[in-house]
């Protein structure tokens, strides 16, 4: 009880100002999110249970996080070592490179897509080469391509901000002793950058399953979770959508507590 009196009495103005911030900001989201999926459950639990075992519904949710999963796989591939490079090295333009791998996060969506067209349609450079191969237009890989351009930046920087945050010398260290660059990056840099590419991997993830705009304007079909989710609305109205919207919420809930949960306890690379 002394303990929480003290507490309380070093409480400064500025952390409960902070604090009743933070409050409102939880209440916005979780409000906003339990109304809508208490209130299916409380009104309509049977449309509930109907669209888990709707196999178009339960299709396109996997979809979702299989296209989602892809495009986070690409986004490692490519992000890692352009957050490497951007963190270790200066080198003229890189300022412009910064800002165009900036440029998907703030360019409306729609306008992401009709650019992605031109590109991987079948009239686009590189679309049209590629067309007897592989299509694009309406297939999964424009669906993973449209969920890669609108979220590859949150990965890309993500990375760079973890390199930036390992001290140089620690890979110099490994370097002095005959370790070569790939090396000290693997053993040295990689696992002390792991948490703030993990970070960046799930939101990247996050905003992959997320992606409408982009996605219905190369590839309406096949549908993925978000698109279904229009499509029934448009047709159907809220009542057919809304089943839809509270299932594709509790998965990619479930899933990001189970990755929370075990990446609570990796401390093992924490920087003191």
């Amino acid at each position: 009880m002394k303990a929480l009196i003290r507490k309380i009495s070093k409480f400064e103005p500025l952390t409960f100002i902070f604090s009743l911030l933070l409050l409102v900001l939880f209440l916005f989201i979780f409000l906003t999110l339990s109304n809508m999926i208490f209130g299916q459950i409380f009104d309509d639990s049977q449309g509930l249970i109907e669209a888990a075992r709707n196999r178009a519904v339960v299709s396109s949710i996997l979809l979702s996080l299989y296209a989602g999963f892809l495009a986070t796989l690409i986004s490692l591939f490519l992000g890692v070592p352009a957050g490497y490079i951007l963190a270790r090295f200066d080198f003229p333009g890189k300022r412009l490179v910064e800002s165009i791998i900036d440029v998907p996060v703030v360019v409306p969506h729609t306008v992401a897509g009709i650019a992605l067209l031109t590109v991987f349609g079948s009239r686009g450079f590189i679309g049209g080469p590629l067309e007897a191969y592989i299509q694009f237009r309406d297939a999964l890989p424009g669906i993973v391509v449209a969920m890669l351009f609108v979220s590859l930046p949150y990965l890309a920087n993500s990375a760079r901000e973890g390199f930036k945050s390992v001290d140089p010398r620690l890979e110099n260290a490994a370097r002095s002793l005959g370790a070569p660059l790939w090396k000290a990056f693997l053993f040295v840099t990689l696992p002390l950058s792991a948490r703030h590419i993990l970070i960046g991997a799930i939101m990247t993830w996050a905003r992959a399953i997320s992606e409408f705009g982009a996605v219905v304007l190369i590839a309406y079909y096949p549908m993925i979770g978000p698109t279904l989710i229009y499509d029934r609305f448009l047709s159907y109205g809220l009542s057919a959508s809304r089943p839809i919207a509270v299932l594709l919420i509790l998965v990619t809930l479930s899933i990001f507590i189970v990755i929370r949960v075990l990446s609570a306890g990796w401390s093992i690379y924490d920087r003191d």
